[in-house]
């Protein structure tokens, strides 16, 4: 006789008005992932996963149970979080305790997005794109190469469904110029929803990234307005 699932989950956040804008949301952290950009601030989650003590589900699924009428919905981060085995399983907990699920992605796993689509388990998917859609591109941002038709896939997916969704990049000095980012832009732009953040070198995975200045903020906020509105016209 099997016991419940043993979820890698290795944090716990009970409160965020930032990770689903519109929404009070608390966030999971999952381990792992099959990336390495070396921009990641996560990365302990990525390389040394077990270095962080596995938290017990049940144990989180009561301080959930606290939330409800507070807590709008809950946030699968990570590391990336369709690598978790059961994912779905611990995503219909949730879905059945009246809380509304998001997912962070890096889009390197379609067949499992497409099934929590297919399912309809999921209220909103928020997709990072690492760089222009080329194969020598991508393969530099996220620090490993043959996940391009993956990416491509992802992307198609989001497309063709009906759950909202939103795009992010991270503009790394180095692996980004303006120009990436505008070509960026028009490749993107049958997207409802593409957001920008600026690189920040705390803690980055690869060392060198540590020393790295991010783009000045007006210059970030002025490359910014210029890529939605490349964006927006090319949609």
């Amino acid at each position: 006789m099997t016991g419940p699932p043993r979820y890698e989950i290795k944090g716990f956040l009970e409160t965020s008005f930032l990770d689903w804008p519109g929404q009070v949301a608390a966030v999971i952290f999952l381990a792992r992932c099959n990336f390495r950009c070396p921009f990641c601030h996560n990365h302990g989650l990525v390389l040394n996963p077990g270095d962080y003590p596995t938290m017990p589900w049940p144990e989180i699924k009561a301080r959930l149970t606290k939330f409800r009428g507070w807590v709008d919905g809950v946030v699968f981060s990570g590391g990336e979080p369709t690598l978790t085995p059961g994912l779905e399983a611990l995503i219909l907990e949730i879905k059945n305790m009246g809380f509304k699920v998001k997912l962070d992605t890096n889009g390197s796993r379609p067949e499992v997005l497409k099934r929590l689509l297919k399912t309809e388990v999921l209220d909103h998917v928020a997709m990072d794109v690492k760089a222009t859609l080329d194969e020598t591109s991508y393969a530099q941002a996220a620090g490993r190469p043959g996940f391009q038709t993956a990416i491509m896939e992802s992307l198609e997916l989001l497309r063709s469904n009906r759950i909202p969704y939103t795009l992010r990049t991270t503009v790394v000095p180095g692996l980004h110029s303006e120009e990436d980012i505008l070509e960026l832009a028009e490749q993107l732009a049958w997207a409802p929803e593409w957001k920008l953040q600026n690189f920040n070198p705390e803690n980055a995975l690869d060392p060198d990234f540590r020393r790295l200045e991010p783009m000045d903020p007006d210059l970030f906020a002025e490359m910014t307005l210029k890529a939605m509105r490349r964006f927006g016209q090319a949609a």
